[in-house]
């Protein structure tokens, strides 16, 4: 029995060695809750003091107003040298209107032939510079040239009969002379003297129309070579050719004609030292232009180029459909950036 109560007593827990540590480590639990309520509770304070409406305290206060008095001591030290934002002025603009148009040429033509005829040569290409009366193309020439040679011929011809008339009048003005002598010593009749005259007054009319048909030939002549001419086609002006519409063995002709196979041109030349302005102004605003009035332009392709300029004229005239009025403006310079047909902004200057 003393055994199995000594066992029992084994089993059985000590209670007083067990409540120590049992207590310190709710203890231990507690201060870790706390410690880390207090955390939570902390960030959560500084959020909404970082993010919330808060009133500056008098610290706070009185920092921000001496920060804002170092400022203003600072511009001041600054000066007038460099403008506030606010009180920056911008000067007004010059131009009492502003309106756009496009660059023209008032010397353009686009060159073709007289006659219809097939392109031989073109001796001209896009961008070359061109002088009144250099051939641009020629045409093929054979029949006007046979036709040249032909009234040539026709006059030596002619030339050829008048001197035979000619030969033939001074022997009948010999024989008149014979005739006469003969009828003043009674050896010849009056009748062979009146024959002698008739043939002088023949030969010298025939001798008479033979020259005036010289002279329609050579007229005939004249007109076979301006013909011919009109088969070498030349510039009309000094400029630039810019478009080149035809090329050799094509036919070309001074209107159009049926097939679409024509051309009707050979090449475009531009006289660039007409080139001008062409603005459409607002029919409401043309009372601010006048003619001479100052014009400052700029190019589309150079925008920072001021190109000086004027007005030349107003055209008297208004677009029904546009509602505006057509103003040719003048440029003051001559400058090889500026191209036909390149767009252009134009402010109209005060006066």
């Amino acid at each position: 029995m003393n055994d199995k109560s000594e066992l029992l007593s084994q089993l059985k827990i000590d209670r007083s060695q067990k409540e120590a540590p049992r207590s310190s480590s709710k203890f231990a639990y507690l201060l870790g809750g706390g410690a880390l309520a207090a955390l939570i509770f902390g960030g959560a304070y500084m959020v909404i003091g970082a993010g919330g409406d808060e009133q500056p305290t008098a610290n706070d206060a009185a920092n921000t107003s001496a920060q804002q008095s170092a400022a203003t001591a600072q511009s001041s030290n600054a000066g007038t040298a460099t403008p506030s934002a606010a009180s920056t002025t911008v000067a007004p603009s010059d131009s009492v209107l502003n309106a756009s148009g496009y660059i023209t040429a008032r010397r353009m033509a686009t060159v073709s032939a007289e006659v219809i005829g097939l392109i031989k040569d073109v001796t001209v290409e896009e961008g070359m510079a061109v002088k009144a009366g250099q051939v641009l193309a020629t045409l093929d020439a054979t029949l006007p040239q046979v036709d040249l040679d032909l009234a040539q011929a026709q006059i030596k011809v002619l030339e050829a009969r008048l001197a035979s008339t000619n030969a033939n009048l001074a022997e009948a003005k010999r024989v008149l002379a014979r005739a006469s002598e003969l009828k003043n010593a009674e050896f010849s009749s009056e009748a062979s003297v009146t024959r002698a005259q008739a043939d002088v007054d023949s030969l010298s009319a025939s001798a008479a129309s033979t020259r005036a048909d010289i002279e329609v030939a050579k007229l005939s002549v004249l007109r076979q070579k301006e013909r011919l001419d009109d088969y070498t086609i030349r510039a009309p002006f000094d400029g630039i050719v810019t478009v080149k519409a035809a090329q050799p063995g094509e036919i070309v002709s001074p209107s159009s004609a049926g097939g679409g196979f024509t051309r009707t041109g050979i090449c475009t030349i531009v006289d660039m030292t007409s080139l001008e302005i062409e603005v459409d102004v607002n029919e409401s605003f043309i009372g601010r232009v006048f003619e001479g009035q100052e014009v400052k332009a700029n190019l589309d392709a150079y925008p920072n180029w001021d190109i000086p300029a004027s007005v030349i004229a107003i055209i008297p005239t208004a677009d029904r459909a546009k509602a505006t009025v057509r103003v040719r403006v003048g440029i003051n310079i001559s400058d090889p950036r500026i191209l036909p047909d390149m767009g252009v902004k134009v402010a109209f200057l005060k006066a």
